[in-house]
């Protein structure tokens, strides 16, 4: 359960650096990360999306991120409460 626990967590603060990065390459114009890219990380690490969008202000404006991410949020959560109450 550790060791599970340890790389979700490190998943996370891999997404919140990808939210950083495009965040980054979009203030310098650079080549952007994809949107579906993010938003796929987000599935896997949506508590690093979440704090990546609002650290970073990034992808804040973007219906599909502001209402997405959340609602991802929220059902990751409720699978994680889930597990420790059927566990």
């Amino acid at each position: 359960m550790e060791k599970g626990l340890l790389i979700y967590l490190l998943i996370n603060v891999l997404v919140c650096i990808l939210y950083g990065i495009d965040k980054w390459k979009a203030v310098h114009h650079r080549w952007r990360i994809p949107e579906s890219t993010l938003m796929l990380s987000a599935v896997f690490g949506v508590f690093g999306a979440f704090i990546g969008m609002h650290w970073f202000h990034h992808k804040t404006h973007k219906p599909k991120f502001y209402i997405g991410v959340p609602v991802i949020f929220v059902l990751e959560l409720l699978c994680i409460i889930g597990l420790f109450i059927w566990k």
